[in-house]
């Protein structure tokens, strides 16, 4: 079993019953859930004004790829809601019903075009970092 760190952010609707929404469906899909972070609330990284988020992260166990962790959390979000199809323009983040990361799997590197492992901005992310030290303050 591989050991993977992801992250989870919401600020559209109900942003607490979110979380807790993506973190039973991706318990469904095969990522079995081991630790969850208390609920953070933190300030939008954005030009554009928003809602606060509710962010969190979560320890899940698994047999899959790297890749196939990826195709299954976007799963999640596109089950909950959220239109990757949305052009992205740095700096000018869109509010999102649920945004999952992979932060970190087992301790291997992935440099792909859309999957970076270690998530390069996780180090500089306060609402990554703080949520992780309460799963695992050995690697914060």
């Amino acid at each position: 079993m591989h050991t993977v760190y992801l992250s989870l952010g919401s600020n559209i609707g109900n942003r607490n019953n979110n979380i807790k929404k993506a973190v039973v469906l991706i318990d469904e899909c095969g990522l079995i859930v081991e630790d969850m972070s208390a609920l953070y609330e933190t300030e939008a990284v954005s030009k554009i004004k928003q809602r606060n988020f509710i962010n969190a992260c979560v320890k899940v166990s698994t047999e899959f790829s790297p890749e196939k962790v990826l195709r299954a959390i976007q799963l999640v979000e596109k089950q909950m809601g959220r239109d990757r199809s949305l052009p992205k323009r740095k700096g000018y983040e869109k509010p999102r019903i649920i945004d999952i990361d992979i932060l970190l799997y087992d301790k291997i590197k992935v440099n792909k075009r859309n999957l970076k492992i270690p998530h390069p901005e996780m180090k500089k992310r306060r609402f990554v970092l703080d949520p992780l030290s309460d799963i695992a303050p050995h690697i914060v």
